[in-house]
């Protein structure tokens, strides 16, 4: 039988936790023995500060003062032996954001990162997909299958709408959307009827805590900061059901007049 692997970008608003998510759901994995690397491709470089304890250096900025890298100045070990990537970017305002996604992978693979073989393969990539940069995990094919972090928060679905946009032109798989909840009312039934009028699914739920924004400013995922917790538990269940989905769609997202009319129903 052959093993499955999982190759998933994970896309969504920035700030709507996109980051805590791809985490948290890596650290879920790798308790259960699969070999994971985690690649952020947001010019944050965040995603995997949970993971390593602190902020791991750039593939971006370590090409400034190092052309010729080897992988062990651009991968990182984290929690659990999960393997660290961050692409980076320029300074704000200085350049393209999403030229450092294209910078990163085309690194990496020239340093043929892609041939070691991971159970799971995470990529953290902000929301803005018509920047050719942050197409990237899609157009190149380094991705099979796409979930989007959304809120039942106006902007946040709007998002979801444009993400889904590119995902569909760009001929990807979508696996679902993953509820990240503010605490508004109605929040899961309002990312369900969303998911429903582009033709996935809700594959999971989160919670709003106060726990998982404590683990953070620990600088270390809810998964490793409070093991036992409800949290936790959450992110196991999603991460399971993310490892496991077989169905996948082509969106069909609402054009700006049809989402203005879905969102104001709930209101």
């Amino acid at each position: 039988m052959m093993k499955r692997q999982k190759k998933i970008a994970i896309y969504g608003k920035g700030g709507i936790g996109k980051s805590t998510t791809v985490a948290n759901i890596a650290a879920a994995y790798s308790e259960d023995n699969k070999k994971v690397i985690v690649i952020g491709c947001d010019p944050k470089a965040d995603t995997t500060r949970t993971l390593c304890g602190k902020r791991i250096p750039t593939i971006v900025n370590t090409l400034k003062t190092n052309k010729k890298p080897e992988l062990d100045d651009l991968i990182f070990e984290g929690f659990n032996n999960i393997k660290c990537v961050e692409s980076g970017g320029p300074e704000p305002g200085v350049g393209c954001a999403g030229r450092g996604v294209i910078v990163a992978m085309k690194r990496l693979e020239n340093l043929n990162a892609f041939d070691e073989e991971f159970d799971v393969t995470l990529y953290d990539v902000l929301g803005d997909v018509v920047c050719g940069g942050f197409s990237v995990p899609l157009r190149e094919d380094y991705a099979d299958e796409v979930f989007i972090v959304s809120s039942g928060e106006y902007m946040s679905l709007y998002a979801a709408n444009n993400i889904s946009r590119g995902v569909k032109k760009l001929k990807g798989n979508l696996g679902g959307i993953i509820c990240n909840c503010k605490g508004l009312d109605d929040e899961e039934e309002i990312v369900s009827k969303f998911a429903e009028a582009i033709g996935t699914k809700v594959i999971g739920v989160i919670g709003r805590s106060n726990l998982i924004q404590r683990s953070e400013l620990d600088a270390k995922t809810v998964v490793e900061y409070a093991p036992e917790s409800e949290e936790s538990e959450a992110y196991r269940i999603l991460a399971n059901d993310i490892f496991n989905n077989d169905e996948y769609s082509t969106p069909e997202p609402m054009d700006d007049e049809d989402f203005e009319k879905f969102f104001k129903s709930f209101i």
